[in-house]
């Protein structure tokens, strides 16, 4: 009898994780060295396969550009190789000598890795990485939108990182990508950590899975231009951010808050970086085609260009021309999809009176959705940069610098990553750009502390206790 193919998906997950169990046994007992060379391999790969990947992941999934897909891959691979080469995760990781502390690199074993159909070649790249540099193995489950370049992809790291001494099964990837596949991968006994990057239904599967697991939370970001900011730069840093890969990366802004009485120049700066300002009408028009029925994304504008979002929506020339659709909005809700999270180059535009408006809005932005993820500022009084990140609910507080770069660590000192945690404030386990030290643990050696009795104490301590009941005994036999 032929299985059905939710009965096939699971029975593959069960070979693919068995099999990873196996490798994860022979990986864990490699030194640093023999590790650091399975890495090197797959950054290599990575870099070698670059283009082709973003390639096949655009023209599979629809979203984004063949050339900021291909510096997502190269930063999947090189930049974060280069981030972690030298990181110690296997063996004796220190010595404190004064407290009498070892702590020594242990790792979690099987992970099970949820990857996303915005960036799915790059997440490959970036969570094999970090899995395997903490000594682990890792089963991919792919978005059924994009699994034929996910496989392609882990196909292409498992012949590299096997040429370099990795054992076989060590990266794996789901072919039958079904929910009875994921929840067998996320539930299976052998799988010891979730790492799940995806929507939002998905990453609230991985924390009810009774596993560990690190996920991320909504973005919604939105960029307060301070009045002391340089305001040129500042939105073609933000129009840099919000078109890179059409607006796919979650750290990217969502909204601009500016001051009224910046309102000619924000829009004369606006034009001059090729947005184009909805009103009436048309930014009506704009707002149906946001959110589904249910209140979630529409996927149908997701990774579009403006231009191609603009038709869709039956919008004039001038939006079929912008590189950045924006609209006005002033309240915040499910009910105001332009203040909902845009994977796509659609920005909401806020005035406010001043400073502490702009501070009650975004954090009322941010609690509404995007608490704990990314927050921008662009401002050259330190004073308020200080105010504001003493008080906005976030993980990455980003100055200065376009926000879909500066949150993955592409154009700040932040660790560079492709899962970014949201803290408690954003249900996540973790507020960390996530990398190898969360994937392993830490086993902690320590050494008695306590002020050792002199031996000629002791001695004369058991005499007197000898003599003691010595005596008492013969107490009973006078």
């Amino acid at each position: 009898m032929e299985l059905g193919r939710d009965l096939k998906s699971r029975q593959e997950v069960r070979e693919l994780v068995e099999k990873s169990s196996k490798a994860q046994e022979i990986l864990r007992k490699k030194s640093q060295a023999e590790i650091d060379r399975i890495i090197k391999a797959i950054a290599d790969c990575g870099v070698a396969h670059a283009e082709e990947l973003a390639r096949l992941a655009q023209e599979e999934t629809g979203f984004g550009n063949v050339k900021d897909k291909i510096q997502k891959n190269l930063f999947a691979s090189k930049t974060v190789y280069e981030a972690i080469r030298d990181q110690k995760t296997i063996g004796i990781l220190h010595k404190d000598t004064e407290r009498k502390v070892w702590d020594v690199g242990v790792p979690v074993g099987v992970v099970a890795g949820i990857a996303p159909s915005t960036n799915p070649t790059s997440t490959v790249l970036y969570k094999s990485l970090i899995a395997l540099k903490g000594g682990n193995t890792i089963v991919f489950s792919p978005h059924p939108g994009a699994a034929k370049c996910t496989l392609k992809t882990v196909e292409y790291l498992m012949e590299a990182a096997e040429q370099a001494g990795c054992p076989a099964g060590a990266v794996s990837c789901i072919t039958i990508p079904t929910m009875d596949a994921i929840e067998e991968l996320m539930k299976h006994p052998q799988v010891k950590l979730i790492l799940a990057t995806g929507g939002e239904a998905m990453v609230r599967a991985a924390y009810s899975s009774g596993k560990p697991a690190i996920g991320v939370g909504a973005g919604n970001g939105p960029a307060y231009l301070h009045p002391s900011c340089h305001l040129k730069d500042a939105i073609e840093k933000i129009f840099r951010s919000k078109t890179f890969d059409n607006g796919t990366i979650c750290a990217s802004e969502q909204s601009i808050i500016y001051h009224k009485n910046m309102e000619k120049e924000v829009f004369s700066a606006i034009e001059a970086q090729g947005g184009c300002v909805l009103e009436g009408e048309e930014a009506e028009k704009l707002s149906r085609w946001i959110l589904r029925c249910n209140g979630t994304m529409n996927p149908k504008i997701v990774g579009k260009t403006a231009s191609e979002i603009a038709k869709m929506a039956s919008l004039g020339e001038k939006a079929q021309k912008a590189k950045v659709l924006l609209a006005r909005e002033d309240m915040v809700g499910d009910e105001h999809p332009f203040s909902r999270e845009k994977l796509c180059p659609i920005l909401a535009l806020y005035a406010v009176e001043n400073e502490e408006e702009a501070l009650r809005l975004s954090c009322e932005i941010l609690y509404h959705e995007g608490s704990g993820h990314t927050f921008a500022i662009h401002a050259e009084d330190g004073s308020v940069v200080e105010k504001f990140a003493l008080q906005v609910p976030v993980s990455r507080f980003l100055v200065n610098t376009p926000s879909a770069l500066g949150g993955i660590g592409a154009s700040t000192g932040l660790f560079p990553a492709l899962t970014l945690g949201c803290g408690a404030v954003g249900g996540s386990s973790s507020s960390n750009n996530i990398g190898p030290l969360d994937l392993i643990n830490i086993r902690r050696v320590a050494w008695d502390t306590e002020k050792q009795v002199p031996k000629e104490h002791v001695a004369s301590v058991d005499e007197e206790l000898i003599e003691k009941i010595t005596e008492k005994i013969l107490e009973k036999f006078r």
